[in-house]
């Protein structure tokens, strides 16, 4: 099975810039979408017969919002956590026979770390939810998670030490996330391979220096280590600032 994750930042700005080509040419068996930027009826995708679509808005207009497109019809989908009312539409949860599927985009803490008590209080809700859904049956969750893990994923660590997205709280939460049963897919097949990012400023020439992050991940659970075949960072393919992350595990 062959999963994308992908930050579009406004999906109707990606779909102006090549994004139904790359949906097209990755060929996907589930496809999942962070920051949509839209409402309702805001835009009409073809995706084919083959492809069931599932969508969480933000209440917020022209922010955030998730999206779910799969080949493989799920036995359920909730939206948000369980039992949270989640008005910012940043969770889709897929449960299918053998797994959970979960697509996240995960609170800024922003610039001036403004938001950083939310992001801690909100990180170990999540982590909880995952755990619960764990005891279930293995969990895949993949999206933008707002936060460069380690040093080797991040272009310039030293002069961003401290700054939101790479501060000791977030980088913590990760690893406790980690701790309590994770995999950090790409980490994982690839330990040491650097310079290799799913996020760059738009400001002049950052992402032609390759001047990147890398907080956009595939994580699953422990048991399902023996099932992973390839994890993938699509960094040539453009349309966002983030680029398509992609992974491969055997059914």
């Amino acid at each position: 099975m062959k999963l994308v994750s992908w930050n579009v930042n406004g999906l109707r700005a990606c779909v102006g810039k090549g994004f139904m080509d790359y949906f097209r040419e990755v060929d996907a068996d589930v496809f999942c979408l962070q920051e949509t930027k839209l409402q309702e009826g805001q835009i009409e995708l073809d995706l084919g017969d083959e492809y069931k679509q599932y969508w969480n808005y933000a209440e917020k207009k022209g922010y955030s919002g998730t999206a779910v497109f799969t080949r493989v019809e799920p036995l359920s989908v909730r939206y948000g956590m369980e039992e949270d009312f989640e008005p910012e539409g940043r969770i889709i949860t897929l449960e299918f026979e053998s797994f959970y599927l979960v697509t996240v985009y995960t609170p800024n803490a922003k610039r001036d770390l403004s938001r950083l008590d939310y992001r801690m209080e909100w990180e170990d809700r999540f982590r909880a939810y995952l755990l619960s859904l764990d005891a279930v049956k293995p969990v895949i969750v993949c999206g933008d998670m707002n936060v460069a893990h380690q040093e080797i994923d991040i272009k310039n660590a030293k002069s961003n030490l401290g700054n939101s997205g790479f501060t000791t709280e977030e980088r913590g939460k990760m690893t406790d996330l980690l701790a309590a049963g994770f995999i950090d897919t790409f980490r994982y097949i690839y330990p040491d391979r650097e310079d290799v990012y799913s996020w760059w400023s738009y400001m002049p020439k950052v992402r032609e220096r390759n001047v990147g992050w890398r907080i956009d991940y595939f994580l699953v659970s422990s048991s399902l280590e023996p099932k992973l075949s390839e994890a993938d960072i699509h960094c040539s393919v453009m349309g966002s600032d983030h680029c398509p992350v992609v992974l491969s595990v055997e059914e």
